[in-house]
């Protein structure tokens, strides 16, 4: 699957649990938009992405890349009720990074 160096370091990141190095695949005024929730500017995405891990401990496999729409499907397991899920990852990239990401079932 070809996708994108960012995505591919964020997948890399979040299976890791490494909030850190998820959040720097933001930009610094990004968005994320995940569960009802929309989380803004990459410390709080660290801060949601670093209570997320402790939580669910949730791994992706990415399963579909659309070149066309960036959205990455992808199964994610970990501790939550109904794992693992399909989840498609709607990404707005720019200038190599993400700028906005909606996560949807």
């Amino acid at each position: 699957m070809n996708l994108p160096n960012i995505i591919s370091d964020l997948v890399k990141a979040q299976n890791e649990f490494n909030s850190s190095a998820y959040a720097n695949c933001f930009t610094e005024n990004a968005e994320v938009y995940d569960e009802g929730q929309t989380h803004n500017r990459k410390a709080e995405i660290e801060n949601w992405i670093d209570k997320a891990n402790k939580e669910y401990q949730a791994t992706m496999k990415p399963l579909h890349y659309n070149e066309n729409e960036n959205i990455l499907s992808a199964e994610v397991s970990g501790n939550f009720p109904g794992s693992p899920v399909v989840l498609k990852y709607h990404f707005q990239l720019s200038d190599g990074y993400i700028q906005s990401l909606k996560i949807t079932g």
